[in-house]
Parts: C-alpha cells; sequence; structure tokens
C-alpha cells in the first residue's frame, strides 16, 4: 500500500485452507515442524492470520491457539501465539498482564497507552471488555493512583476534550494538554512553548514531575514527536545490558512490524550506530530469534552507511525528535574562600617525603575550576619555584595520573593533547576524533587549533595532521569541522554528501533548529561512556577525556540521560567498572 514503511505484508495468492493444512501437519505427531510454523506465520499479515485461525476451526474442529500453545514452549511460543491474535486483543492481554499479575508493569502500561492512536484505542478498549468481560479504564484506576492514573484515563478517552475536567493542579495542564491527541497542533505547541518559557517542554517534565507519571508524559511527548524513534528507544532498552527484556521485544516487534518497522530501524540504525537486526541477532537465540529477524525484515549494517560515518554521528545531534534547547548544568563550580597560594602549598606537602597523599590531590584538584586549576599552576611556580605538571608526573601513575593531568590542563590544551593522542601511533581512535570535533563550538575549536599549533613536539597544524591520518569522505568532514566555518565546503554541489557537510559543518545552531531540531549533546555524551565502559574491559582514555571534559559543562545532565537510558546510574556503573576513586570526587553521584 501507498505509504507503507512495515516489514510485514499481505503474502500474494494466499489460501487460508492450505496454510491451516500446513500449520496441522506441522504440529502432527511427535515433535512438531518449528521451522514451517515460524516461516508460514510470519508470512502472513495479522489479517491473514486471523483466516488461517478460522479455517483451522472450520476445517479440524480444533482451536489453532490452543494447538500452538501445546506444541511449542518458551520465548518461540509467546511470539508465535501473540502474532496470531488480532492486534487490539494482544494490546488488551498485554493490559491484562500488566495489571493483573504481582505488582503492576507501568512501563507496559506507558508505552501501549502512549504510543496508540484514537482508532486503535477504541478496538483495544472493544477487545479487552470482549476478552475480560470488565472495563479496561475501571480495571487499569483500579491498579494506578495519582497523576498517572488520570493520565492512563485521559488517554483511554477516546477525543479527549482538552480542559473537560478540573483537578486544580498544575500537573492537570501537562494532562490537559498532552491527552488532545492533535499530533499536529501539539507540535505547534511544542514549539510556541520552547519560544515563550527558552526551555523544552521535556525539560519541564522532567524538572516539575516525577516517578511513573514523568515517564508516562516523556512517552507521550516522545510518541508526538516521532513514534519510531520513540519505539528505538525502548527496544534498545529491552537489550542493552545484562538480560532481555522479551516482553517488551516481543510486543514491539508483533505491533509495529504491520505499520512503521522500517522507519524505527532507520532511528535504531542511526542512534545506536548498529542495525536492530544485529542486536536481535546477538541477544537472542533458537527459533525465537529467527522468527524474531523475520519481523524485522533486514539487516541495516548490509545496505552500509548512508553517510560517512563523523556526518551520520553528527547527524544524530539534529535528529527531528530530539529536545531543541538544553540548559547545560556542570558538576563542578568554582571553589567559594578560593586561595591559590594555600592549595599550591598542599599540593607540594601531599607530594614531598616518602610516598605521596592521593586523598589531599584528588580533593583540591576536583573541586576546584579548571580557570582556578590555572591559578594553582601559576602559585605552584611562582612560591615553589617548581613545575606542578612535571611533579604530579612523577608522584602518579597509570589512570589515576592521566586523570589529574587531564584536570590541570586548560580545555584547549586537554582537547589538543586529545586529538594528538587519538592519531599518533599505530591506528587512529576515529570516535575520539569525532566525539571532540562535532561537540565543540566555534570558539573552543579555533582555541584548541591554537592549542594544538603550540603544543611541544607538534610539527604540524591540527587540520594537517587529520588530512594524513584519515581518507575519504571521513576526512572531509572532520577538516570541515576543524575549519571554523567551514567555508570550503561548496553549497553548489549536487553531490549530497558534500551539501550535508555544508550545513553541518556551519555551526549555527540557531540556522540548524529550522533546518532540524539540535540534539541535546548530553544524549551522545552519555552513549559515549556507556560504549566506554559497557565492553571487556574499560576503555580508560575515552572515560577520562569525558569526564574531565565535561565536568564544568555538562555532566550534570549527562548524568541524567545515562540515567534515563540505562536505568542506571553514571555512579554505580563507574563504581562497578573502574576503581579510580577520584570519579566519584567528580561529583557523578
Amino acid at each position: 500500500p501507498s505509504g507503507f514503511r512495515g516489514t510485514v505484508t499481505d503474502a500474494p495468492d494466499f489460501d487460508a485452507s492450505a496454510d491451516a493444512e500446513t500449520l496441522y501437519n506441522a504440529m502432527k505427531g511427535i515433535g512438531s515442524d518449528k521451522e514451517a510454523i515460524l516461516d508460514l506465520v510470519t508470512g502472513r499479515s495479522n489479517a491473514q492470520r486471523q483466516e488461517i485461525v478460522q479455517a483451522y476451526k472450520s476445517s479440524y474442529g480444533k482451536d489453532l491457539i490452543d494447538d500452538l500453545k501445546y506444541e511449542l514452549t518458551g520465548h518461540f511460543e509467546r511470539l508465535i501465539v501473540s502474532l496470531m491474535r488480532p492486534q487490539a486483543y494482544h494490546d488488551a492481554k498485554e493490559i491484562h498482564d500488566a495489571i493483573k499479575g504481582a505488582g503492576t508493569d507501568e512501563k507496559c502500561l506507558i508505552e501501549v497507552l502512549a504510543s496508540r492512536n484514537n482508532q486503535q484505542i477504541h478496538e483495544l478498549v472493544e477487545a479487552y471488555k470482549d476478552a475480560y468481560g470488565s472495563d479496561i479504564e475501571e480495571d487499569v484506576t483500579g491498579e494506578t493512583s495519582g497523576h498517572f492514573k488520570k493520565m492512563l484515563v485521559v488517554l483511554l478517552q477516546v477525543l479527549f476534550a482538552a480542559g473537560e475536567e478540573q483537578w486544580g493542579t498544575e500537573e492537570s495542564i501537562f494532562i490537559m494538554l498532552l491527552g488532545n491527541r492533535s499530533f499536529d497542533h501539539l507540535q505547534m505547541v511544542f514549539d510556541k512553548y520552547q519560544e515563550i518559557a527558552e526551555t523544552s517542554i521535556e525539560d519541564s517534565i522532567k524538572s516539575e514531575l516525577s516517578g511513573d507519571f514523568e515517564n508516562l508524559m516523556l512517552a507521550v511527548v516522545q510518541c508526538i514527536r516521532s513514534v519510531p524513534m520513540y519505539f528505538a528507544k525502548r527496544l534498545y532498552k529491552s537489550m542493552k545490558g545484562l538480560g532481555t527484556q522479551d516482553n517488551t521485544l516481543i510486543r514491539i516487534m508483533i505491533c509495529r512490524s504491520e505499520i512503521d518497522m522500517l522507519d524505527i530501524r532507520e532511528c535504531f540504525r542511526m542512534c545506536y550506530e548498529k542495525s536492530l537486526y544485529n542486536m536481535i541477532k546477538e541477544d537472542t537465540s533458537g527459533d525465537y530469534k529467527r522468527t524474531l529477524l523475520a519481523l524485522c525484515g533486514g539487516d541495516d549494517d548490509l545496505a552500509g552507511e548512508f553517510f560517512p560515518e563523523a556526518a551520520q554521528l553528527a547527524y544524530k545531534m539534529w535528529e527531528t525528535s530530539a529536545m531543541t534547547k538544553v540548559q547545560l548544568r556542570p558538576t563542578i563550580r568554582p571553589a567559594s574562600d578560593f586561595d591559590p597560594a594555600d592549595d599550591a602549598q598542599n599540593l607540594r606537602k601531599a607530594m614531598k617525603g616518602f610516598g605521596t597523599d592521593e586523598d589531599v590531590i584528588i580533593d583540591i584538584v576536583a573541586n576546584r575550576s579548571n580557570e582556578q586549576r590555572q591559578e594553582i599552576r601559576q602559585a605552584f611556580k611562582s612560591i615553589l619555584g617548581r613545575d606542578l605538571m612535571k611533579d604530579l608526573k612523577s608522584e602518579l601513575s597509570k589512570n589515576l595520573e592521566r586523570l589529574i593531568i587531564g584536570l590541570m590542563l586548560t580545555p584547549a590544551e586537554f582537547d589538543a593533547k586529545m586529538m594528538r593522542k587519538a592519531m599518533e601511533g599505530a591506528g587512529t581512535d576515529e570516535h575520539a576524533l569525532i566525539e571532540i570535533l562535532v561537540t565543540r563550538s566555534n570558539e573552543e575549536i579555533h582555541a584548541m587549533n591554537a592549542a594544538y599549533e603550540d603544543g611541544e613536539a607538534y610539527s604540524k597544524s591540527m587540520e594537517d595532521a587529520i588530512q594524513s591520518d584519515t581518507s575519504g569522505r571521513f576526512s572531509q568532514i572532520l577538516t570541515s569541522l576543524v575549519q571554523e566555518l567551514a567555508d570550503a565546503c561548496n553549497e553548489d554541489s549536487d553531490d549530497m554528501e558534500i551539501k550535508f557537510m555544508s550545513i553541518l559543518c556551519t555551526r549555527s545552531f540557531p540556522h540548524l533548529r529550522r533546518v532540524r531540531s539540535v540534539k541535546n549533546q548530553p544524549n551522545y555524551i552519555a552513549e559515549r561512556l556507556y560504549k566506554a565502559m559497557k565492553c571487556i574491559g574499560t576503555d580508560d582514555r575515552a572515560l577520562i577525556r569525558i569526564m574531565v571534559s565535561r565536568s564544568e559543562v555538562d555532566l550534570f545532565n549527562i548524568r541524567k540521560e545515562f540515567k534515563e537510558t540505562h536505568d542506571c546510574s553514571l555512579h554505580e556503573f563507574i563504581q562497578v567498572e573502574t576503581m579510580v576513586v577520584s570519579f566519584h570526587i567528580l561529583h557523578v553521584e
């Protein structure tokens, strides 16, 4: 069909009776032919599957779903049986299971009710009454409470008229506004809100609300911005980390396979630098995996990247669904009652004699702003006649030494050093180059260029170094990012990649907001931190680079994004992954 973005369509030359016979034969006798079952079920649309259920009943006098439940086991059974139900009845069962078991599955309620349109909600309400003989609204309100309950009720009331009810609370404004379901209208409301409040609706929700109610309202906003992006993030969360949330994975793969799975795959690939297909492949097994992969419909990694890697990662900062403006919040601020001479003498005492008092060094360095640290360096030189950096290098070792030295350098010196490290030796650390260049402003790029050229033993400019260490389109976009205004980009070129680089490299955020909403950098950096620690062995260089460079910019925002995406605090993650005590002092709790 026109505009169709699903991966499962009506099978041509469909014969419900022949399919019913195939399934009957696959389950007859000892054992069952699971391959035949999964190939047939995933190769038919949901409407066709309902015809097969009827044909099976007519031909064999048996309930197909009961037979499938008997023959199959585990996640594979749950997935196949769920595929055989009409979508509204599948949604109804998910809601019923979410509220009738031990404890309520709030995440399931949020996902289903925030992402369905009016027609789907209407069908869900009817299916629930038919399947369970009770009113879904009554059942949901019996198991939930407060504003969370009120918003769920609003989402269940089709064509809710905003302002119809008055609860006399500030939260009711959010409820009435977002329960409206007029996506086009709400997009304009969000833009106007941004203009008036100078902050995004998402940030307001995070600062004003909390708990399940906050999660629900954010899900509603994310779905208004981009439903495929919302589901891409839900799928990622269901598979990353230890263990897979199979119920979530099954639910989404089934409910979106005939709607927008192609769009979800696109969003997934752009957000997480790997295809949804590959993530499913790594996280699941057996016939369950094969069925999910069939619903996924293809591997985007095989198609190759649409843009060079640097451009693709930079592009994530301007994706439609993201927040347009974020108030950046650091974790390290200038110390009050600051005395550089006193700090210099205390640092000297900590390093003098036998052994080093690392606690004193950490306490001073990690609790001063970078400007204050520069004053300490000067005081150390003028009062003690010594080079603080050399003393620290001789007294500290390994990652602690790299971290403390990184904090003592100016931001421009530190960035220049990190760029140098990324390009020296065997192989280039492309991820480090991308991360630094796409997250720095014009002023920061300018200062880094100057620091790079002033650095000891740096025999060439940063632009020359990049050109000699990288190649092709990747080299072109990195070079453009290093140039303050990217005037080397040819705007008249028909080459889409060059045009794309030209747009990205202007770094005019107000202009880019009109092209695409600017994605908040903290989310991107949070993902970089997660990737630095999640694999076997920690990428200490990336961890140090990010913690040092963002501690006075937006580490507080990064912490929030990390917690939201990974259901675990950055503080906990660092504690598990590293023994470096000074990260604790960098206020990542």
